[in-house]
């Protein structure tokens, strides 16, 4: 349990990265052998493409520094439960073992709206582990979200503008 926290802890700090940009706050972590080979965190809004989830980008690093597309060996780490299309990475990537903070009842297709990663008509598998660090990973995200309700923040282009109309009402108050 402690070296899944330990990793979780680094997930959290790709997470953040994340929010330093405006991005929504997911961030991931590729281990082999006990050493992080991919790190990723949420570029989507920054690049315009909607591939660009902290498990893609963490995946891709992760193949590139195997030299292979095969991560047999490897377990990733992501603070949100994964969606279809990071839980279909996983699957063609042989990822054996996924381990997620928070659950994602909107989109995880790793339990709560499907089980993609267990699915026995795939021909690769993975174990999923669940709720480490849960409640840290939920809170940064139910922080973000808070906080863009609050500032009503608009997003063009990958840019976050930050309403200055509506930050100086609430400072008023």
């Amino acid at each position: 349990m402690m070296k899944h926290e330990f990793f979780m802890k680094q997930a959290l700090a790709e997470a953040r990265k994340a929010e330093a940009i405006g991005e929504v706050p997911i961030g991931a972590v590729v281990v082999h052998q006990g050493e992080v080979i991919g790190r990723g965190h949420n570029l989507r809004e920054t690049e315009q493409n909607p591939t660009y989830h902290a498990e893609m980008i963490a995946i891709n690093e992760a193949a590139a520094h195997l030299g292979s597309w095969r991560l047999e060996d490897c377990i990733i780490y992501v603070t949100l439960e994964p969606c279809v299309m990071c839980a279909g990475a996983i699957v063609m990537s042989r990822i054996p073992v996924v381990v997620y903070g928070a659950t994602d009842p909107k989109g995880g297709c790793s339990g709560s709206l499907m089980n993609l990663l267990t699915e026995q008509r795939f021909n690769h598998r993975a174990t999923v582990i669940k709720g480490i660090c849960q409640e840290e990973c939920s809170m940064i995200l139910t922080a973000f979200f808070r906080n863009i309700r609050k500032n009503k923040v608009a997003r063009h282009k990958g840019v976050v503008k930050w309403d200055m109309a509506a930050k100086e009402e609430e400072m008023k108050e």
